[in-house]
């Protein structure tokens, strides 16, 4: 069975106001002719680096540099590529406060559309989001080092935020995420933790590998970050994948001509019984507030760049036809 997931979805601003709002532009154009793809992919995960809300009031305007809104016409987007959970433990998801983001999780619940992350109390952004797979059952963790002030109580909606170092996570978060990773081990034949987690740029630092490896230790079969504006290396450890940057996959963002912000992959893995077995990575374009599949020249830059990185990591990529492989041996 194959689960496609991509980094940053972002629908605001110019997005949501180009192509959501916009009564003319089918929701199926937003994902190009990266859709029969993602459509062959037996679950789709993403990262959805906005609220979808009706609700247009910005949080703290003044404290805050950007706000990511989406009106709720975005859900239509979503179903149109059948995505089945998002990722909602980031920094952007209570730009709008509370009750955009109740109205989210309102929004999210209606089109039947998994969520994790992000919740009206602690214990509710800790939950694990359960999808029903061929294999069995998938269990996907969000957490977040972003925006602290963010993280939920008892009785305040928020995310799940984590704080680490070079050492792994801190107490009291890493006895609460074993426990959260313990009850979705318990569930599920496979657990994936989306991670938001470290700065816009850069190699992954010494904390953010430390904080990896030990989520893998602690269960997760696969570790999904984003975060950072561009993929970054892919590493194999104990026999589990770590992708320490997703990139970004759509959005409106001024565009970098070193790093290339505007240039990712679809990435897509492959599981065999409740064993990860390989993952492909499809390389893509951000264009016009839309994905589309990467040119030959675009695809060259990113295979390019892909390989130096992954070889810090020790890992093999391998390319064929544009599309990259790693294997996990």
């Amino acid at each position: 069975m194959r689960i496609a997931l991509t980094g940053d979805v972002m629908l605001g601003r110019l997005v949501d106001r180009y192509a959501i709002r916009n009564a003319s532009v089918s929701p199926e154009t937003l994902w190009g002719d990266l859709l029969p793809l993602m459509l062959a992919a037996d679950r789709r995960l993403i990262n959805l680096e906005c609220v979808i809300s009706g609700d247009e009031r910005e949080w703290h305007p003044d404290m805050k540099a950007f706000h990511f809104h989406a009106h709720p016409r975005a859900i239509e987007f979503l179903r149109a590529a059948r995505i089945d959970c998002v990722a909602l433990a980031n920094n952007h998801v209570l730009d709008f406060g509370t009750e955009a983001l109740l109205d989210c999780l309102r929004l999210l619940d209606q089109a039947d559309i998994k969520r994790a992350g992000a919740g009206p109390n602690l214990t509710a952004a800790l939950e694990p989001a359960f999808l029903d797979i061929p294999e069995g059952r998938l269990a996907v963790i969000a957490l977040t080092d972003n925006e602290p002030d963010w993280e939920a109580t008892a009785q305040k909606p928020g995310t799940h935020y984590v704080a680490y170092d070079h050492g792994g996570l801190k107490e009291p978060y890493r006895s609460r995420v074993r426990d959260v990773m313990k009850r979705a081990r318990s569930q599920a034949t496979v657990v994936i933790v989306s991670a938001h987690i470290g700065p816009n740029w850069g190699a992954p630092s010494r904390a953010m590998r430390a904080l990896a490896h030990e989520l893998v230790d602690l269960g997760a079969d696969l570790y999904w970050g984003h975060s950072n504006h561009t993929p970054q290396g892919i590493e194999l450890y104990n026999g589990r994948i770590i992708l320490y940057s997703t990139g970004d996959f759509v959005d409106d963002y001024a565009v970098d001509e070193e790093e290339r912000n505007d240039l990712s992959f679809l990435f897509v893995a492959e599981i065999e019984g409740s064993c990860l077995t390989r993952i492909r990575l499809f390389p893509v374009r951000i264009e016009n507030f839309r994905v589309r599949l990467a040119n030959d020249n675009e695809a060259a830059f990113l295979q390019k760049t892909m390989q130096t990185k992954c070889t810090a990591f020790g890992t093999r990529l391998e390319f064929k036809d544009r599309v990259g492989m790693i294997a996990v041996e």
